[in-house]
C-alpha cells in the first residue's frame, strides 16, 4: 500500500509539471496559434518514443521575489526519442512557464542534453520559444548562454544540430541557432532579433514591427539566417523528419541508404530542360530532379540567394549534396550571398561525408560597385576555400557557360574536383565570346568595312577556338565530354568509384577561412 501511495504521489507530481505554466498560460499559447512545448515534442518524434529527463528540476534564484516561485521543469523540456526509427536528443523551451526565460537551471538542462547528444553521437534538436535571459538571475543567465554556445561549437561537424524557432528568440539567445547547422522557421510564429522593436524605437527613433524586424520571411529571404520556411508547425515537423532521413546521424556514420529508383524522366527529361542558346534561362532544379532517385530533391535555403541552388537528393540510393547555378535568377552569377550560401553548405556536406555534385552554368561573378564594396572578394573566396578544403567525392558537370573566375570557383579540376564532365555545348573561357571578341579583335572590327559582320565573324572564330569543352578536355581539365542523357550514369559511376576516397593533407591545427 505504501508503494502505491508513492507511485500515486509521483503521478501527481508529474501532472503538475505537465501543466507547465497553468491552464490560462496554455490557453494563451493556443490563442497565438502555437502548440505547447510538450505537444511539439510529441508531434515531432515517432509516437510513444519520447523519454523525458530532469522533469523535477527547479531554479535556485532568490532575488526579486523568485524564492516563492515554482517553475515547472524550470521552463524547458529535455529528453531523447526516435525520428524515423533513429535516436535523437531534443529540448523544447516552454513559453507558458515564465515566458520560457533562461536561467541557470534551465541552461543546465539544455547543456546536459547537449552533452548526451555529443557523447552518444546522435542529432540534437532545439525548439526555441523564449523571452530571453531571465533578468532576475543576472549574470547566471548569461553564463548559461555561454555554456550553450561553447557546446554548439564543440558539436559542430560532429553531430547534426537543428534549431526550430517557434516563438520569440531574442538577444543573446539568437546565437545558439546561428551556430547550429539548420534553422527552421514558421510564418507568423518565428521571431529572431538581437534588439527588439522597443529598443530600436527608443535608441534610433525607428518604428518597426516584430514581424518586419525578424519574422520568418525576413530570415529566409533577406538575412539567410534560416534554412527552411513552413506555413505551420506541422509542416515544419515534416520538413525536419525529411531532413533527418537524408543526413547521417554523426560524422562517422553514413546516411541511410534507400533502394535505388529511376528519375521521373517523363516530367524531367534532361535533354529538353536546358536550352541550347546560352542566353536562355531555365530552372536548374529540374536538371537536378532529372538526376535524382524518384526525382526527389530537398532544397536548403530555397528563398535566399536564389542565383544558386543547394540541397540534398539521392543517386543510386545514396545521399548527395547538390550545388548548382540557377540561370533563372541573375543568370546564375555568383555574388556575396550566393557564395556564402554555397560555401556553408559545402562545408556541412564535407563534415558529414556527403559527396558533392556541382552543376555549373554561370557567366562569372556579379560586377558592380555595390558588390565590390560589400566585400565580394572576401565572400567569393569562401567558396574557393570550401571547395578546396573539402575531401569528400567531388563531381562537377559543366552544363553550358563556365566563364572566368566562376569556372574556377564552381569546383573545377584546379580545386581538386575528382571528376569533371562537360556537355558538348559547354563554353569554358575567360569571358563570354562577345566580350572576348570585342577586346581581342577590337582593331580588326574597327577597321572593317562592315564592323557588325566582322564582329559576328570574330565571335564565331573565338567560339570555335576557345568557347567549347574540347580545349579544356585536351588539357585534361575536363575528364569527359558526355551526352546530356548520360549525366546520371556518369555521376553514379563516379560516386561508386570514389566511395573509398582518401586524401592526405598537411598536418595543421586548422586553416584560416576568409570569415
Amino acid at each position: 500500500m505504501a508503494k502505491d501511495k508513492k507511485v500515486l504521489d509521483l503521478q501527481k507530481r508529474k501532472e503538475r509539471v505537465y501543466l507547465g505554466g497553468g491552464t490560462k498560460a496554455i490557453e494563451k499559447q493556443k490563442e497565438m496559434g502555437k502548440l505547447t512545448a510538450r505537444e511539439r515534442v510529441e508531434a515531432l518524434l515517432d509516437e510513444g518514443t519520447f523519454n523525458e529527463y530532469d522533469i523535477f528540476v527547479q531554479h535556485s534564484a532568490t532575488e526579486f521575489g523568485m524564492a516563492d516561485k515554482e517553475l515547472a521543469g524550470d521552463g524547458v523540456i529535455i529528453g531523447t526519442g526516435m525520428i524515423c526509427g533513429n535516436p535523437v536528443a531534443i529540448y523544447a523551451q516552454d513559453f507558458t512557464v515564465f515566458g520560457g526565460s533562461l536561467g541557470l537551471s534551465h541552461a543546465r538542462k539544455i547543456t546536459k542534453i547537449m552533452d548526451y547528444a555529443l557523447n552518444m553521437r546522435i542529432p540534437l534538436i532545439g525548439i526555441n520559444d523564449s523571452g530571453g535571459a531571465r533578468i532576475q538571475e543576472g549574470v547566471n543567465a548569461l553564463a548559461g548562454y555561454g555554456e550553450i554556445f561553447f557546446r554548439n561549437t564543440l558539436a559542430s561537424g560532429v553531430i547534426p544540430q537543428i534549431s526550430v524557432i517557434l516563438g520569440p528568440c531574442a538577444g543573446g539567445a539568437v546565437y545558439s541557432p546561428a551556430l547550429t547547422d539548420f534553422v527552421f522557421v514558421v510564418d507568423k510564429i518565428s521571431k529572431m532579433f538581437i534588439t527588439g522593436p522597443e529598443v530600436i524605437r527608443t535608441v534610433l527613433g525607428e518604428e518597426i514591427t516584430m514581424e518586419e524586424l525578424g519574422g520568418a520571411r525576413v530570415h529566409c529571404e533577406r538575412t539567410g539566417n534560416a534554412h527552411f520556411f513552413a506555413q505551420s508547425e506541422d509542416e515544419c515537423f515534416i520538413q525536419i523528419r525529411k531532413l533527418l532521413s537524408m543526413i547521417p546521424q554523426n560524422n562517422t556514420a553514413p546516411a541511410a541508404q534507400e533502394e535505388e529508383e529511376e528519375p521521373n524522366t517523363k516530367t524531367f527529361k534532361i535533354s529538353s530542360i536546358v536550352p541550347a542558346d546560352p542566353t536562355q534561362p531555365y530552372d536548374v532544379r529540374n536538371v537536378i530532379r532529372s538526376l535524382t532517385d524518384d526525382s526527389d530533391f530537398f532544397e536548403v535555403q530555397e528563398m535566399f540567394a536564389g542565383n544558386i541552388v543547394v540541397g540534398f537528393g539521392r543517386i543510386g540510393g545514396h545521399t548527395v549534396g547538390f550545388v548548382a547555378n540557377q540561370p533563372l535568377v541573375m543568370a546564375g552569377v555568383l555574388d556575396c550571398d550566393s557564395s556564402d550560401k554555397a560555401a556553408r553548405f559545402i562545408r556541412y556536406c564535407d563534415s558529414f561525408n556527403i559527396p558533392l555534385v556541382t552543376l555549373e552554368d554561370l557567366p562569372g561573378y556579379l560586377p558592380g560597385v555595390h558588390q565590390e564594396h560589400a566585400g565580394v572578394i572576401r565572400h567569393g573566396a569562401k567558396l574557393l576555400y570550401a571547395y578546396s578544403e573539402a575531401t569528400v567525392p567531388k563531381i562537377t558537370v559543366i552544363l553550358r557557360k563556365a566563364y572566368g573566375g566562376g569556372y574556377i570557383a564552381m569546383c573545377s579540376r584546379h580545386l581538386r574536383a575528382d571528376f569533371v564532365f562537360a556537355w558538348p555545348g559547354a563554353e569554358i573561357a575567360v569571358m563570354g565570346p562577345e566580350g572576348a571578341a570585342n577586346i581581342i579583335f577590337r582593331k580588326e572590327i574597327a577597321d572593317a568595312e562592315d564592323p557588325v559582320a566582322m564582329r559576328q565573324e570574330k565571335i564565331a572564330e573565338y567560339k570555335e577556338k576557345f568557347a567549347n569543352p574540347y580545349v579544356a578536355a585536351s588539357k585534361g581539365y575536363v575528364d569527359a565530354v558526355i551526352d546530356p542523357s548520360e549525366t546520371r550514369k556518369s555521376i553514379l559511376h563516379a560516386l561508386n568509384v570514389s566511395s573509398d576516397k582518401t586524401v592526405y593533407r598537411p598536418t595543421k591545427k586548422h586553416g584560416i577561412p576568409p570569415f
